[in-house]
């Protein structure tokens, strides 16, 4: 309990002086420092009329950061389980923090707006909601839309908290992490009240740090709105990136985050795998199958039941239907399937998305037809099965013996031949007559690494490699190509809708297009909705017509891998998703 305390302080330590504290940093050095700084108030700068500020609270800097740690903490713990169990959005509550912020700003500019705020809690003995004067509604709110920066702790934290894996571990880990993370910034509240207090011009212009504190409160619910600070973190280098891979590495504190849920006595023995061996290993029981939402291609949507299976090899394949990872891996197992099933083998597709879009079942069902899949598939939308079995991966496979044990694990395309022949050896295992076919001997084309260009995401949350000079936020903007463009790369030209997965032509637009530069010798679109976009490849022209939900489409296919440039041309009413290469 004590390694797990101080590894959260440290995660969180290191996350508190990143470039993730950037946006939130005016707010906690006005609102939260420098506006708890004696000099004005009744008797003081301002005097006593009616709009003067009240006399602030010296325990404001420690209120608006103990709120920010009980926020972050319970949204982080609870808020995706309560939300789910009431059926509201899983963005509902940063919305709320939003709505909150730019209440508390306003509040700060027009004393009697912050009147009205308190009217509500006017029951409270010596109320203390006020923007002012308390400070710990101001932090709360902080608490709802502060995004960390990404790292093994609190990939841990998030999983165990998406999950229910709530115990006593984990919250001593989030609590430790927050604390850790919030450090710093109590440090730079008292720095600012410090400031203020040492300076005249401070202490002669309470007001004015009234209003300032106000306005960039509302600044930054606006540019949290608009996922601004995403764009200002990727300008300034993370000069924490070092420290926060250490901690990754360390064997010490990755068995003390396994303890803190990510492995149970359930998992713990998939460790003995190592990633596509080619000998049969010992690496525990298979985990259950749990948390399913759907099943695919079983009587009647009835579950399927490891335990019930035993006697059979089975082959478990973890997938996402627009994953061009899945999509080059999936033959693989389909043939697997039709060769051996009458030997005794069976295959179980465990669909855990990465798209939400990926979460509706006739998306999903559209592409488990497209994939001529007819084992059965289980949609695991809420990563339940996924978590269970530890997994990272799409695809990933884990192969197990008549008797229920995990003998191989393979993370990612490739290991064909080797998880073949193994389960011809465990199918020879279960009964030593049985007539196995000839080897299945499809083609292998996982790409060479580093051959083809990465997966590239056009949603304003994913994407990385947007070569345009606009800001690529969510709103609808007017983009042009750069004149010189990098490789492995996109840029946009026209008038564009840019969502969080997707973006698509904004109403009205006469012409809206997508320049790739890619390495690859297959290119594929996520498209959806209704319309024909126009592909230009060199000096091949090709109209393809897009139809229903969110699938994959070929735009570009060559014996060969070499680099190329091509334009999509996108109508209204279609949207893109991503490019995926092979």
């Amino acid at each position: 309990m004590l390694a797990l305390a101080l590894i959260g302080l440290a995660g969180g330590l290191i996350t508190g002086i990143s470039p993730c504290i950037l946006p939130v940093l005016p707010v906690i050095l006005l609102s939260g420092g420098a506006q708890s700084a004696r000099g004005g108030g009744p008797g003081g700068a301002q005097g006593t009329s009616a709009d003067a500020p009240r006399s602030p609270s010296r325990w404001r800097p420690y209120l608006v950061i103990a709120g920010l740690v009980v926020s972050f903490s319970l949204v982080t713990l609870v808020g995706s389980l309560l939300l789910g169990l009431l059926g509201l959005p899983q963005d509902v509550l940063r919305w709320a923090g939003l709505v909150v912020l730019a209440l508390i700003g306003i509040g700060l500019i027009v004393p009697r707006f912050e009147e009205l705020l308190e009217r509500p809690f006017s029951w409270i003995p010596r109320k203390a909601v006020g923007t002012d004067r308390g400070g710990f509604g101001l932090g709360f709110a902080l608490g709802a839309v502060y995004v960390p920066c990404a790292g093994p702790v609190l990939a841990a934290i998030t999983v165990a908290g998406s999950t229910g894996r709530v115990g006593v571990e984990t919250v001593v880990l989030t609590l430790s992490f927050a604390i850790g993370a919030a450090a710093p910034l109590l440090f730079f509240a008292l720095a600012g009240r410090g400031m203020a207090e040492r300076l005249a011009t401070f202490r002669r212009h309470q007001r004015g740090i009234r209003i300032t504190g106000g306005v960039v409160m509302i600044a930054l619910a606006v540019g949290l709105a608009f996922n601004l600070p995403q764009l200002l973190q990727r300008l300034v280098p993370d000069y924490t990136a070092e420290l926060q891979q250490q901690l990754a590495d360390s064997e010490e504190v990755t068995e003390a985050l396994d303890l803190g849920g990510l492995v149970t006595d359930e998992n713990r023995e998939l460790s003995k795998c190592t990633n596509g061996a080619a000998e049969l290993e010992s690496c525990g029981t298979a985990p259950s199958i749990r948390g399913i939402q759907q099943w695919f291609n079983t009587d009647d949507g009835t579950s399927v039941d490891l335990e019930a299976l035993r006697g059979r090899v089975v082959l478990i394949d973890f997938w996402a239907y627009s994953c061009i990872n899945c999509q080059r891996s999936i033959p693989h197992v389909v043939a697997w399937d039709e060769a051996y099933r009458d030997a005794g083998l069976s295959v179980v597709g465990i669909h855990s998305p990465e798209y939400a879009f990926e979460k509706e079942p006739r998306n999903v069902a559209a592409g488990i037809e497209a994939s001529g899949i007819d084992y059965p598939v289980a949609l695991d939308n809420s990563l339940a099965t996924w978590t269970n079995y530890r997994n990272r991966y799409w695809p990933a496979h884990y192969l197990i013996d008549a008797n229920g044990t995990v003998r191989q694990v393979a993370f990612g395309e490739g290991h064909y031949e080797r998880t073949e022949q193994l389960i011809r050896e465990l199918l020879a295992d279960a009964q030593p007559d049985v007539a196995l076919p000839a080897p299945t001997d499809l083609a292998d084309e996982t790409p060479a690494a580093g051959a083809t260009t990465p997966e590239t995401y056009l949603g304003t949350t994913k994407q990385v490699n947007f070569a345009g000079d606009e800001a690529y936020r969510r709103a609808t903007t007017s983009f042009a190509l750069p004149a010189d463009q990098p490789r492995d790369s996109f840029a946009l030209a026209g008038d564009w809708a840019l969502g969080t997965q997707s973006i698509t032509p904004a109403s009205g637009a006469d012409e809206a297009s997508v320049r790739l530069e890619y390495t690859a010798r297959e290119v594929r679109m996520v498209l959806a909705g209704e319309g024909a976009v126009l592909v230009r490849d060199g000096d091949r022209e090709e109209r393809i017509e897009v139809t229903g939900v969110p699938r994959s489409y070929a735009l570009h296919e060559s014996d060969a891998s070499g680099t190329g440039s091509l334009t999509v041309e996108i109508p209204a009413g279609v949207e893109a998703f991503s490019f995926t290469f092979g």
